[in-house]
């Protein structure tokens, strides 16, 4: 039987790109018609190849070979549960196959099975303890799930073997920062540069710092980077978001717009977005989750008190929030955990889809949700609080299925200016969507149209926190936020600057520093170019923060 000759590693390859290829070579794909559809794959149509994989299979089910590659185009084609199936399957016929182990693992991180995943990895490095993919992963896994000591020893020890590859000093300036080590982070990032003088994303990491400042010279070679050739479309988009920042520090604004909107223009290239799917499912979830709805569920789901919701748009306080929050001797901070939206994607894939799918589970169904959620969190609770907060700001559109779920759990929702908190997202990279500044507007209005739908059929279910109010008077509004969750106020809540923790998001900096008012009308420098956000706000924007009759 002919095997596929695995692609070699050109001489200078990083020690990454040799353990890829070595991984590859242990198991070469054997068959011309599997080696046809490893080429299909190459050539990006995986519809064709699933299609040839199903008949392949179904001739030869217990061909391991064709079930990793069949995971593999499923994860594709955004099936990743189907493909974690055939991935357990395919290491049960055939154990030593580590490239399908290696990428069981990662499919498990990704779904927030992070145990899973830690044993795959532990059983892969028992085998080879050196391999620099594995350990990374195995660092990824720990830093998710709060192990950052640990995570930070293997991502400096993989920046010190490996001192020539801008993406191990990026992945370690990463965690510095996370810990609060800002200077150090911002030297890992400068090593980056130094390795590959186009690295946009260790430019931008650095322009996103508070505790930083691009300098002069570093603007004039991101400036020659982008005029210059061959330049990777990441590394472009990257730049422009880090001059945009550079130049807004000069208060150079004209031109850092112009920078903002040519990396957004490129962003959207890649990520699209569609504002009718947000529209759709904020008007599914208002038709659905009626008062009828809940008082006919009275009784069902957890009983655990554990979980506080920090949600909210991006851009708004919720990291500010939260780390008030996590000050309090009583509530553990544990990150933006992606828990609710698993749940919401499997229920998409039943009968009746999502939201609609909550119609026709029995109580005891929903109540198994809930009890399940408090155990698949646990992994993030370390210090034994009796309250943690998950402050994933997308759960805002999972709010109904929250409280059928978990019908005790306080939610928090943190409100800024719409201006400033559409500008915000705007000047920020964020990869999973990319609306335009009208598409921002739109995703404003929506959110305020959902949360006033929840306030007026669960009344008092929701606290909402105005970021300005608490920029404003920080301790009335820390106040308000303790007594609405039922705790005693704590003075540490408002030296929250002063709480260690790892923080994993971009603000990071900005909660490690006391409340500052320069954020709250900054928007304004930008005026003279937001026309399609404020036109698409609306009354949005002129009544905030009332909501207007019309999104009631």
């Amino acid at each position: 039987m002919t095997r596929h000759k695995p692609a070699t590693p050109p001489p200078d390859a990083d020690a990454f790109a040799r353990a890829a290829a070595e991984l590859d070579a242990r198991r070469p794909v054997r068959g011309r018609a599997l080696r046809e559809i490893v080429s299909i794959l190459a050539e990006g149509d995986t519809g064709r190849a699933a299609r040839e994989l199903d008949a392949h299979l179904a001739a030869h089910p217990g061909d391991a070979d064709a079930m990793s590659l069949m995971a593999r185009a499923q994860v594709r084609l955004g099936r990743r549960e189907e493909a974690l199936v055939l991935l357990a399957r395919c290491l049960e016929l055939a154990p030593d196959f580590a490239l399908a182990r290696f990428n069981h693992a990662n499919l498990l991180f990704k779904l927030g099975k992070f145990q899973a995943a830690l044993d795959e990895l532990e059983r892969l490095l028992a085998g080879d303890a050196g391999n620099p993919l594995f350990r990374q992963m195995k660092a990824d896994v720990l830093e998710s799930v709060g192990e950052s000591v640990q995570a930070l020893a293997i991502f400096k020890q993989l920046a010190d073997e490996n001192p020539g590859r801008a993406e191990s000093w990026i992945n370690y300036g990463h965690i510095l920062r996370a810990v609060g080590r800002q200077d150090e982070s911002v030297a890992a990032y400068r090593r980056a540069i130094a390795c590959r003088a186009s690295c946009g994303l260790a430019y931008w990491a650095i322009a996103n710092m508070k505790a930083a400042r691009i300098g002069d010279d570093e603007v004039r070679a991101m400036q020659a980077a982008l005029a210059g050739p061959g330049l990777a479309g990441t590394d472009r988009v990257y730049l422009g978001f880090a001059l945009g920042r550079a130049l807004e520090d000069r208060k150079l604004y004209a031109g850092s717009f112009e920078h903002y909107a040519k990396a957004n223009a490129a962003l959207r290239l890649g990520t699209g977005y569609d504002a009718e799917v947000t529209s759709r499912l904020v008007a599914q979830s208002r038709a659905l989750f009626t008062k009828d709805f809940f008082a006919v569920r009275e009784g069902a789901g957890s009983g655990r008190r554990d979980p506080i919701f920090v949600l909210s748009l991006p851009r708004s306080g919720s990291t500010l929030v939260e780390q008030i929050l996590a000050s309090h001797s009583m509530i553990e901070g544990a990150g933006e955990l992606d828990d609710i939206q698993a749940l919401a994607r499997r229920l998409r894939r039943e009968k009746g889809g999502y939201p609609g799918r909550l119609a026709a589970l029995e109580p005891a169904a929903l109540t198994a949700l809930g009890e399940a959620y408090i155990e698949n969190t646990r992994v993030h609770r370390k210090l034994g609080r009796p309250f943690f907060v998950d402050k994933k700001p997308a759960n805002l559109h999972h709010i109904g299925l929250i409280h059928a779920i978990l019908p005790h759990a306080k939610i928090v929702d943190v409100r800024r200016h719409p201006a400033a908190c559409c500008l915000s997202g705007f000047k920020n990279h964020f990869t999973t969507a990319r609306p335009n500044l009208a598409e921002f507007g739109r995703f404003y209005r929506d959110y305020v149209a959902l949360l006033a739908h929840f306030d007026s059929v669960l009344p008092g279910k929701i606290h909402r926190v105005i970021y300005e109010d608490l920029v404003a008077d920080p301790q009335r509004e820390t106040r308000r936020l303790l007594d609405y969750l039922g705790l005693p106020f704590e003075e540490s809540c408002l030296r929250f600057y002063d709480t260690r923790r790892t923080v994993l998001t971009p603000s990071s900096e900005q909660v490690r520093r006391p409340i500052s008012s320069e954020a709250v009308d900054h928007w304004r420098n930008y005026e003279p170019w937001l026309g399609p956000l404020i036109a698409s706000l609306g009354t949005a924007l002129t009544c905030y923060p009332a909501v207007p009759a019309e999104l009631r």
